[in-house]
């Protein structure tokens, strides 16, 4: 009696292999082409708000959050603005959440940037906006040489950012070292958390281990 063995000959077997690699190396490709769309928006997000800080500073001769008359100013048009203290430089930490004249003026920079239009979002919010992976981006001035940046300098800062992504920001920005140049980082301690920022807490290179998350900041 002859017996009929059913099985997979060796071609259908090639060809399923073959389909399961195109297949995953569509995942992978995939994948890449979203982390290098998350790279280019927070390189987007740095360009952007240099790009409002320096006409809102042309427009009204201020800086955005220290803006001593933008609560005359936006009362004026029928909106709500809080004047800030007029001390040239943005007095407290980039992720501030509650804004007081003199000592946190932070959350006021996005709220001129959005009552003068150069930034998209609700006009009577003061909330930091969000990046491409959900860490908040924020701004203050490196009072003290936080990350060994000139002290008064302006920084943009945009936290809990992978390291390739980090990396791939600063080396497109500026020199891809954490430690030197315009742009630098530090290791995020407690994300999503926003970390604060200290005069030696910059980092001393990028390390994918895939747990490190480093807030990044650009000098503007």
């Amino acid at each position: 009696m002859r017996h009929n063995n059913s099985g997979f000959t060796l071609i259908e077997i090639a060809i399923v292999l073959v389909i399961i690699g195109l297949l995953l190396g569509g995942v992978l490709k995939g994948q890449e082409l979203i982390t290098q769309a998350k790279i280019k928006n927070v390189i987007n997000d740095f360009n952007g708000v240099a790009t409002a800080v320096y006409a809102y500073q042309d427009r009204y001769k201020s800086l955005p959050g220290d803006d001593p008359s933008a609560g005359t100013r936006w009362a004026a048009t029928g909106a709500a603005g809080t004047s800030g203290s007029g001390s040239g430089a943005l007095i407290g930490t980039y992720s501030t959440a509650t804004a007081a004249k003199g000592t946190n003026e932070t959350p006021w920079f996005w709220q001129d940037l959005r009552l003068a239009g150069l930034i998209s979002g609700d006009p009577t919010s003061t909330a930091n906006p969000l990046n491409a992976v959900g860490g908040i981006v924020g701004a203050q001035s490196s009072t003290g040489g936080l990350l060994g940046f000139s002290t008064s300098t302006l920084i943009v800062c945009s936290g809990s950012l992978p390291a390739k992504i980090a990396e791939s920001v600063d080396a497109q920005l500026d020199d891809g070292k954490p430690n030197s140049g315009s742009v630098r980082a530090m290791v995020e301690t407690a994300p999503p958390a926003a970390t604060a920022l200290t005069a030696g807490g910059v980092a001393a290179a990028y390390v994918d281990d895939g747990k490190n998350l480093y807030v990044v900041c650009k000098s503007i």
